[in-house]
């Protein structure tokens, strides 16, 4: 279903500035990465935890939806996480082209240029 997200959905970029903007004004950062990538690096401070893409890279759209229903709010601003913006941009292609949401979101480059630019880290609830 992700295969077929029109190409000219724009997905808000944003870099580690943006992201800290965004969170402050209240937009939730969701952070799609799987538990071992949580245990492996950290995740961004007050991020919430909803895994996307399996490891074989299988999703249950329905099922996160639902988790997402519970923590955000479609129509509002929302930011993506993943490790490298490369599953970020593409659900978020999805979100916004296929299903309308107006204000999708991403880290832009990843958890890995947050942690490279020295951005607070904290350890994933346990």
């Amino acid at each position: 279903m992700l295969m077929t997200t029109p190409v000219a959905a724009q997905v808000g970029d944003l870099d580690a500035p943006g992201v800290l903007a965004l969170a402050a004004a209240g937009a939730p950062l969701i952070d799609i990465r799987r538990e071992e990538e949580w245990e492996g690096t950290g995740i961004i401070p007050g991020s919430h935890l909803l895994t996307f893409f399996d490891a074989y890279r299988r999703y249950d759209l329905p099922a996160w939806l639902e988790a997402f229903d519970r923590v955000a709010d479609r129509q509002q601003p929302f930011v993506l996480v993943c490790r490298n913006g490369v599953r970020t941009r593409r659900l978020g292609r999805y979100l916004q082209g296929v299903m309308g949401w107006p204000a999708v979101h991403h880290l832009a480059g990843g958890l890995t240029l947050w942690i490279a630019g020295g951005h607070d880290i904290d350890l994933p609830p346990e």
